[in-house]
């Protein structure tokens, strides 16, 4: 799940840096005369309410020397204090950019699990570095605050399970009717001198059908279920989609061709139904060929 999480992480990015960073820029104060700490350990005690998600803040030195222990509220982290970060992106790229900015996912020293950290420079009058204001977010809960589709959300749990639902159903079906189609040609074979065509076109679709279905399931079960939607290829989704329909196309074709032959023998009145199937099909085809066309076109765009 960790790649999925890193991408839901890209989308939600800039947002998730303009909140924290104006969070940081309204509770403490910039280019301001001999700034001091102890107003600062105030704001992000007040932050601390703001942003009950936060794993930790905490303040460094211009050296990146951490010089406070960590506010938080579990007990664990309320430590740091004498570390030296200058080696860390939050430090460096904020007294490089000389501004408010939101680092990559990194696993964190203190909570062992994937964070990101938004890091708030602070500056003087006189433009000199005083401080950096550091606010560690697990990657789990930045998501939770800014990403309410993503699997880890509530939300999502829940809509997790409901397509797990989903395809457990039609997994039976596909398997139901690659039981009936398998039991029906079977039988049939026992007795081969009294095999019926039409009893072999009908067992040719619902294992047609029954491939098309499964088809149906392994993507919305890979997508929807196991969170994989983002890391397959574009390609690979059009793939599925190209097999589906072509499952489709096939079963209506033979259920076509069967009609031709049956209304041929028993009723030749009836062939225009026959004809009206084969117009479907064939617009199915046409309109396969344009979905074709359309992804070898976005193919070669991408």
């Amino acid at each position: 799940m960790v790649v999925s999480e890193i991408e839901e992480f890209s989308e939600i990015r800039t947002r998730a840096r303009a909140y924290l960073c104006f969070l940081l820029q309204r509770y403490i104060p910039n280019y301001v005369p001999d700034p001091s700490l102890e107003n600062i350990i105030n704001a992000l005690k007040i932050l601390k309410k703001e942003l009950p998600l936060a794993d930790a803040f905490y303040v460094l030195d211009k050296t990146g020397t951490q010089i406070i222990d960590a506010i938080s509220n579990n007990p664990e982290y309320r430590r740091g204090k004498g570390i030296n970060r200058s080696m860390r992106a939050y430090y460096y790229r904020a007294v490089r950019e000389k501004r408010c900015i939101l680092t990559d996912p990194y696993p964190s020293l203190l909570t062992h699990d994937l964070t990101v950290t938004a890091s708030y420079p602070i500056y003087d009058d006189n433009k000199q570095l005083s401080f950096i204001v550091c606010v560690d977010v697990s990657l789990k809960s930045l998501l939770k605050m800014f990403h309410p589709a993503s699997i880890d959300s509530y939300f999502g749990q829940f809509s997790k399970v409901i397509y797990g639902f989903f395809t457990f159903a039609l997994l039976v079906v596909a398997l139901l009717l690659l039981a009936k189609g398998m039991g029906s040609i079977i039988a049939e074979s026992l007795v081969f001198q009294d095999v019926e065509i039409k009893e072999i076109f009908e067992s040719t679709i619902l294992i047609t059908l029954s491939l098309a279905i499964f088809d149906l399931v392994k993507t919305l079960f890979e997508e929807e279920v196991l969170g994989h939607h983002k890391k397959r290829r574009t390609n690979d989704i059009h793939k599925t989609m190209i097999r589906f329909l072509g499952s489709i196309v096939i079963a209506l074709s033979i259920e076509a061709l069967m009609l031709v032959f049956k209304f041929a023998i028993i009723g030749p009145e009836k062939i225009l139904y026959a004809v009206y199937l084969i117009g479907a099909v064939t617009l199915l085809l046409l309109a396969l060929s344009y979905y074709l066309k359309s992804t070898a076109d976005l193919k070669e765009d991408e």
